[in-house]
Formats: structure tokens, sequence, C-alpha cells
């Protein structure tokens, strides 16, 4: 996918900051659009039907989680969540609506170019590993080319990147991975550009999805001080559907 083909919406109330990503972006050749408020970013997000929307927290009228959410309901749009919220409980917050990243101001233009960059490449990944047939983990099924996760049979909501966790994880049965090496493959991005945290957040809304107990985990194991390992519970073997 050419950078030409690609569409971003950048959603914020700030002039300045909307603008300088706006041409910034624009001399990367990515097809831009802008929005000042949540009712025009709605009425824009329809028509444009961008690849990636980076979506400012603090809007004038609206929420940027709640439109983050309704966003994604409506498509599979990747969601760069801007903010000037340093508190880690917002990052929780916003990776829990369906957010894909999550980007502090002030920023670095370069940072924020490789941020794009990895999630569009995420995307195009889908095509890659769509395929491949269903893993089935007892009760837990996993379906990459509908990108589909079931749990005793019943559909259940993911946002785009916490399948793509899941799905990684679950590829890698019993090996120890490490948080940056999750960063580093599914965020795809380098150590200087990923924050470790963001994985414990997922995990963390992935576990209440696939898990009997969310805090005595049966799949995804806690490597404490290295990272995560996904195990077939006793008894259970992995197979393809």
């Amino acid at each position: 996918m050419a950078n030409e083909s690609v569409k971003i919406l950048v959603v914020d109330d700030d002039p300045a900051v909307r603008n300088l990503i706006f041409r910034f972006l624009s001399q990367k050749n990515y097809q831009m659009e802008a929005a000042a408020d949540g009712k025009s970013a709605m009425e824009v997000f329809q028509k444009f039907n961008p690849d990636l929307v980076i979506l400012d927290v603090n809007l004038p009228d609206a929420l940027g989680y709640d439109l983050c959410k309704t966003m994604q309901e409506q498509t599979g749009v990747l969601v760069m969540m801007l903010t000037s919220r340093t508190d880690p409980d917002d990052k929780v917050i916003g990776y829990g609506q369906g957010a894909d990243d999550y980007q502090t101001k002030p920023f670095d233009l370069l940072e924020l170019e490789l941020r794009v960059a990895a999630l569009l490449k995420r995307k195009r990944d889908v095509k890659q590993v769509s395929t491949k047939q269903p893993l089935v983990f007892g009760h837990l099924s996993i379906d990459p080319e509908r990108r589909e996760v079931r749990v005793h049979d019943n559909l259940v909501s993911f946002t785009a990147l916490e399948f793509d966790l899941l799905y990684y994880l679950a590829t890698h049965p019993g090996q120890a991975l490490k948080r940056t090496t999750l960063i580093n493959d599914v965020w795809e991005y380098d150590q200087m550009v990923g924050d470790n945290r963001v994985v414990d957040v997922h995990i963390g809304q992935i576990r209440k999805k696939i898990e009997t107990n969310s805090s005595d985990p049966s799949f995804i194991k806690t490597i404490r001080g290295f990272g995560y390992r996904f195990e077939v519970p006793s008894g259970e073997k992995s197979a393809e559907a």
C-alpha cells in the first residue's frame, strides 16, 4: 500500500496542531482530511472512509474515546489517540475503547511518522495471515481469515490490535515472549518508540474476553519481569479447524 493510497483523518480542535500534522503528513504523500470537532469529524469520516484517524481526546463537542468506539464500530479503521494527558489511566481508557496507539503532546514529528507507518504496516499484514486456518484451543477459536474470536462458540468483539496480539501469542505457544519482542513484532515499533505498558494494558483487555477468570488466566501467563507466554491448557492441544 503506497502512501498515495492511504487516507488519514486528523481531528483536533487546536488549529496549530491540526495544521502541523496535516501539512507534515501531506508532504509524505498521504491523502489527508481534517476536522476540528466531533460532529464534523464524523461527517468527514463517513465520506472519506480513512485508513487511520489521528484523534484528539478533548474536543469541544465530544470525547475522543467515544468517537473512537463509534468509528471502529462502523469500519476497521485504525485510531491513534492524541492528547496532552499523561496519566497512565487515560491510556487504559483509550485502549479499552479500541485505540491502536496513543501519542501524547507535545510530540516529535519523526516519532509521529514512525508510529503512523507502523500502524499502517500492520493493516497491510492482515492479508498475509488471512489465508491461514482457524486455531482452536478447547473452547477458544481464533479465525485469521474472518478475524474473529469465539469463546464457547460465542463471537467476542476484538479490536484490530487485540486480535493481532492474541493471534501472535497463539501462533507462538509455549514461548516466553518479551514485552519488547511484542512491541517490535505486533506494533512494529522499535524499542525507542514503543511503550512497554501498552502491552500490559492490551493483555489485560484480552484476558477479560477469553479467560474464565482473568485474575487466574489459563491461556496467557505472565512471566514476571519478562513478558508473557501463551499456554495450551493441560489436556488440550491446539488444532486447525
